[in-house]
């Protein structure tokens, strides 16, 4: 505990969270914080591994932040919470960028250069950002532990996924199957079916009709449609509804007979009079009808029953012909009708003529060599000189794309090992019943579709980086046996297993047969999917269960998860079908989703567009805790979706942070003034003693409010945290700042300022000082930059908590209980009246445009019921000075004042609506009775001709005197009527001009960076009748700003002002002079302290504001460094000024007091003078005048060489983190 440190005006809050930075750093809070915890109940937490391969977006640092902010409060809450950071190495995320580099086009290209060289590229890269995401999400301020973290790529992880999946193995879970699976052509690898969902684009793709003659009726031919063309030549069977009906037509134009669905008719023709029905029957009566093949590449299948119509009922009335052309190997629906009819199955061939990079291979003659995609047009072309293409037509439609290559996928038969879902989607519903989702809807409904429709999921990938699948087995696979460690691999080998896990280092290790005289067993091709690696990281990252099983049973499942809504089809759906087919429990307890964060024109953020600001500019432009509460603050947290703004964050700091900085200032200011003047060193408890006997009723009221809020608040907070409703959470603490700068502190500045008694004031300063500290450690998990910045300081004046050990951080305190015998119910209910009544009184004199400094005779409250009227009579002074009236009136009868609603409407939103009825409906609004409107207030609208009629649809206003009370103006809110007399009289006019003097001079006094400490004296001139009012407020002026006012013409030879301006009020000017009284030891101190280095003060002149906020607006520059060094020229200068108020791209020009122009540099005429920083079209600055710089300094001598360097600038804005550091600097310039 010392000295609480004075508060500069101005706060650039990324600096100031890099000092922070600096703090944990040097104390090594996070990991102090888990020694601290050890022992401590366990809270477990998985973090969702991402790829090391790109560079952290949005999406990352919004979860990210959401489990920072989870994590931080339940460590707070008295929790040991291990918060390790996961790496997703293998797969095609990282495959593919090393496919891109090699021009790698396929598997041969692999076989040439050999796994192992090709996986010595995948790890070289796999790891290519881990520094940048290290940096980046500590820089937002993320605790989370780097050092012991997980990577799906440790051998470790590797051997806990092979008895993962040995125990599958052994439940009869996991099958070897050949089914028609989403493929993709530029990884070369199938995709499991949710994958496929993570990236759909609409496309426009060929739409073509094709003729299939039937051998029983020449002449007719059956129509089928498909937007594949490249699927026709391994055409073997068509399809219909066997329930639907088809008819046989004639075309009038050409006498071409064809058959197709009856429904479908409109595909080919527009007019019923185009075609001529011959005959019409169920789709049932074609089947095992015989056609002309397309081609003749299968020709062999028609021995098996091949081209033939063949039913089933997935055929549909919604597209197409109803004929669906059958490809048994490129559409699933398409190989199980042709199994059932015998056409193809296990012990024959498949009719699959394309490779694994999608290119057409033998016997498909014609077009071997080409692109599927590519073929299309080839392909209808060559039908269309078979006549056998009816039509050719495009079609818009959603189709699914890779997710890594963003290339079109194809649906491909392929030998793939399954694991069985479909028959245990019960057992999932259920296990998913156990958990807790933020929000719930998406548990239920996205999710729980999702479980509901589960398939069997298609584990294994034909590609090298990745966890080997632990199956031996003969070529035949009559023999196959699972591993599932390290020690049973030794064991079946006879062969030490290797440390790494990947290919090239078990594919060579083959197990003996135990059939005599058969070869050894060998391993399979292929690897686990990454999905599968990252479903199983409650196991693997803890190696379980060779190691840590204890931590694993203590931890499991995790208490808290989260991540995008994007996961309900991956990485959640991964966890729970692995922990329902290990443990048949779910993997976590809680779980947090959000939704996704798009650009601000609601596009995808694209790289490539280039369509959103960078985060870590954002960082740096406003801080990381502007960025996270903008974040946490929205819809995002309720899994809606975000359209990113750069001003929403902006907003925040100039709405919330600045406030809230404000207030601690002032907090600040007014200890450091008791301690200037009173000589009391004030410390402070971070809870106050008391109970529920204790009497408060001689207690100031507004302590009494704030209090109870407070407390309140803390309860409040702990409930909603407790179920994790964060944006419930964080609207409110954002709304108690309100109340605590706006209200509080604005309400009590005069008693917070000494004005009340030293007592009064100390009672004030210890009621401000518990909620600012209750606040700042509710805030600390979401914003815990300022939070430790803003502790750090009230540190200084805190006495010990009690059975704390660790204070250096605000991160180590656990967070407060409510201290409940301070609630007061009842004063928290008053106080939220009082606020409505002046809000509404505020409305009042907004409607008349009267300004608040302007004083009004009276304000009448009218409200039926007696207890509220009686709280606002205990609250009068407050309603009398925030409205600046001169009485209150209450009244519990509204018509004593003949008040009457009216409404009228929205001419712009009910014109557009309805059109023709609008003029009816807007008549009937204007009759609508006080009755109605009040139920339409109630009810939020009303129904009106027949419509229902919003009341945000229509304007309601309130009738004083019916029209005749030309002076009262009223506003209501929902029973509390409040109107307002605004007939001033004349010394009420005049007090409200002396106001807007006092405001001028406040406003010259900050913009001179005074403090409300320094002694000045302030001098005025005025014209007309504001010279009148000048001289008959002069006391009311002087009381105000605390200090002597004196006129202009009464200023003494050889004062120099420290600052002064010209304003216009109304029609008169008021000219403003400040002079800074210094005492004896300033001057002498001054006198003593003149920088050794010539120097210029720079101010910017009030028509340029600069490029960051939080900038201040005067500072100093060297013009020679060290003395007789250095010396600036004109263009070094404008650099200089450039970067001190960020002024870059920005047109301004350099002038003396004069406004004229710097054209050169004369250090010995410059020196000490002041320059001014203006627009282009400035003509004269605003003038201001300071003996010495503008900022602080200090001055160093070694070795005879004299230099200075400056401790701030501009003002408030420190350059280093102590003097020595200073001294340092400047000496490594002699």
């Amino acid at each position: 505990m010392g000295d609480i440190e004075h508060v500069p005006e101005n706060i650039n809050f990324p600096k100031e969270e890099e000092v922070v930075m600096d703090h944990w750093k040097k104390i090594d809070a996070f990991h102090s914080c888990l020694k601290q915890s050890k022992g401590k109940p366990r809270y477990s937490f998985y973090d969702g591994p991402p790829f090391a391969t790109g560079l952290p977006h949005y999406g990352h640092i919004l979860a990210g932040t959401i489990k920072d902010v989870v994590t931080r409060y339940a460590h707070q809450s008295g929790f040991h919470v291990e918060r390790r950071f996961g790496w997703d190495c293998h797969g095609l995320p990282v495959e593919y960028e090393i496919d891109k580099q090699l021009g790698i086009t396929g598997p041969e290209d692999v076989a040439k250069m050999g796994i192992k060289a090709y996986n010595d590229e995948c790890r070289k890269i796999v790891m290519r950002y881990s520094g940048e995401w290290e940096t980046i999400i500590g820089r937002l301020g993320r605790w989370i532990d780097f050092k012991n973290d997980y990577k799906t790529m440790y051998s470790s992880y590797m051997e806990s996924l092979w008895w993962v999946f040995k125990e599958m193995w052994n439940k009869g879970l996991v099958y070897r199957g050949h089914l028609v699976m989403p493929y993709s052509t530029a990884c070369c690898t199938p995709l499991s079916n949710f994958e496929v969902q993570q990236n759909y684009k609409d496309v426009v793709d060929p739409a073509v009709v094709v003729s299939f003659p039937m051998k029983s009726k020449p002449g007719v031919s059956l129509l089928a449609w498909t937007t594949t063309p490249w699927t026709l030549p391994s055409n073997v069977a068509l399809c219909v509804h066997p329930e639907y009906e088809y008819v046989i037509v004639e075309e009038v134009a050409t006498g071409n007979k064809y058959v197709l669905m009856e429904a479908r008719l409109d595909i080919l023709y527009k007019k019923p009079e185009e075609y001529k029905v011959l005959d019409k029957f169920p789709g049932a009566k074609l089947k095992g009808e015989e056609y002309e093949p397309l081609f003749d590449y299968f020709i062999q299948v028609k021995e098996r029953g091949g081209f033939r119509v063949q039913v089933d009922t997935y055929v549909t009335q919604d597209s197409g012909t109803g004929i669906v052309h059958q490809a048994p190997y490129f559409g699933a629906d398409d190989l199980r009708v042709c199994k059932a009819a015998g056409i193809v199955g296990t012990d024959t061939p498949p009719i699959c003529p394309v490779d694994a990079k999608g290119r057409f291979v033998m016997p498909v003659k014609d077009f071997v060599g080409q692109y599927v995609k590519d073929a299309d047009k080839n392909i209808t072309a060559m039908l269309k000189k078979m006549g056998r293409l009816i039509q050719s037509a495009t079609i818009k439609h959603s189709y699914p794309f890779c997710w890594r290559s963003d290339t079109p996928l194809i649906y491909k038969g392929v030998p793939s090992w399954f694991i069985r879902v479909e028959d245990y989607r019960n057992d999932l519903l259920k296990n998913n019943q156990s958990t807790y989702w933020v929000p719930d809807f998406v548990k239920e409904k996205r999710f729980g579709n999702w479980l509901r429709d589960a398939r069997d999921w298609a584990f294994s990938r034909s590609r090298y980086w990745g966890t080997p699948i632990p199956i031996w087995a003969s070529e035949d696979f009559e023999e196959v046996v699972c591993i599932g460690s390290r020690k049973e691999l030794e064991e079946l080998s006879g062969r030490p297993a290797p440390e790494d896990l990947h290919r090239e280092f078990v594919d060579d290790i083959t197990i003996p047969s135990k059939i005599p005289g058969n070869p050894p067993l060998r391993r399979i091709p292929e690897v686990f999917d990454c999905w599968f690696e990252s479903g199983s990281m409650p196991y693997a990252q803890n190696h379980y269960p060779f190691e840590r099983k204890k931590e694993f049973d203590e931890t499991f499942p995790a208490d808290f998860i989260a991540e995008g809504v994007d996961q309900t089809r991956g990485w959640f759906y991964t966890l729970l079908v692995v922990s329902n087919h290990i443990f048949n429990k779910a993997p976590f307890k809680n779980l947090v989703v959000n939704g996704l964060v798009l650009a601000s024109d609601g596009q995808k953020m694209s790289k490539r567009k280039k369509n959103y600001p960078d985060p870590l500019e954002i960082v740096n432009k406003y801080g990381a805790d502007a960025l996270r509460l903008y974040l946490i603050n929205s819809p995002v947290v309720r899994a809606e979706n975000l359209r990113f703004k750069e001003e929403g964050v902006r907003d925040l700091l100039k709405d919330v942070f600045l406030p809230w900085y404000n207030a601690y200032r002032f907090f600040v200011q007014n200890v450091l003034r008791v301690s200037k003047e009173d000589g009391v060193q004030l410390t402070f408890s971070a809870t106050l003693e008391g109970s529920s006997s204790t009497d408060k009723t001689q207690w100031n009221i507004m302590d009494r409010w704030i209090l109870s809020s407070m407390q309140s608040l803390i309860a409040w907070f702990k409930q909603e945290m407790k179920a994790y409703r964060l944006y419930t959470v964080v609207p409110v603490l954002v709304k108690f700042i309100d109340q605590l700068t706006n209200w509080y502190v604005r309400l009590n500045r005069r008693r917070l300022k000494g004005e009340t008694g030293s007592e009064d004031c100390y009672r004030a300063l210890e009621v401000f000082f518990l909620v600012l500290l209750s606040l700042t450690r509710l805030m600390a998990p979401f914003t815990p930059f300022i939070t430790e910045h803003i502790y750090q300081n009230l540190r200084r004046v805190m006495k010990k908590i009690p059975d704390t050990k660790h204070d250096e951080s605000i991160h180590f305190l656990m967070l407060p209980d409510p201290q409940e015998w301070l609630i007061d119910q009842e004063i928290e209910q008053a106080v939220e009246g009082m606020q409505k009544v002046i809000e509404l009184g505020r409305q009042a004199r907004d409607r008349r445009v009267v300004p608040i400094k302007f004083p009004l005779p009276e304000v009448i409250v009218v409200h039926s019921s007696e207890p509220f009227l009686s709280q606002i009579k205990g609250l009068e002074n407050y309603v009398l000075d925030e409205l600046n009236v001169r009485k209150l009136t209450l009244c519990n009868n509204k018509a004593q004042f003949d008040v009457h609603l009216k409404a009228q409407p929205n001419h712009q939103i009910l014109g557009a609506k309805y059109k023709a009825d609008f003029k009816n409906i807007a008549n009937a609004i204007k009759s609508l009775t006080d009755a109605q409107i009040e139920e339409c207030l109630e009810k939020k609208g009303v129904e009106v001709c027949g419509h229902w009629i919003g009341s945000d649809e229509m304007f309601i206003t309130y009738d004083v005197g019916g029209g005749g009370a030309k002076d009262l103006e009223a506003a209501c809110d929902g029973p509390i009527l409040t109107i307002l007399n605004t007939k001033a009289d004349q010394s009420m006019l005049d007090e409200g001009v002396a106001r807007e003097v006092i405001n001028r001079i406040q406003k010259l006094r900050k913009k001179a960076g005074l403090v409300p400490t320094d002694d000045i004296t302030v001098y005025l001139e005025a014209t007309k009748d504001l010279n009148r009012i000048a001289d008959e407020f002069k006391d009311y002026i002087q009381t105000a700003v605390k200090a002597t006012v004196k006129k202009l013409k009464e200023v003494t030879k050889g004062i120099n002002f420290l600052i002064e301006e010209e304003f216009q009020i109304k029609d008169s000017k008021l000219k403003v002079a400040i002079f800074k009284v210094e005492s004896p030891e300033e001057a002498a101190r001054r006198a003593q302290s003149t920088p050794y280095c010539k120097y210029i003060n720079v101010a910017l002149n009030e028509t340029l504001k600069p490029g960051y906020e939080d900038r201040g607006r005067k500072g100093t520059i060297l013009l020679e460094n060290p003395v007789g060094k250095r010396l600036l020229t004109v263009d070094e200068l404008k650099s200089e000024v450039e970067a001190l108020f960020a002024m870059y791209g920005k047109q301004f020009r350099l002038s003396d007091d004069m406004g004229k122009d710097i054209s050169a540099i004369n250090a010995d005429s410059l020196n000490r003078s002041t320059i001014y920083v203006c627009g282009v079209e400035d003509k004269k600055p605003a003038k201001t005048v300071e003996n010495g710089p503008f900022t602080r300094f200090l001055n160093v001598e070694k070795a005879g060489k004299k230099a200075t360097v400056l401790l701030e600038n501009p003002i408030g804005q420190s350059l280093f983190k102590s003097n020595d550091d200073a001294k340092q600097f400047v000496e490594s310039l002699l």
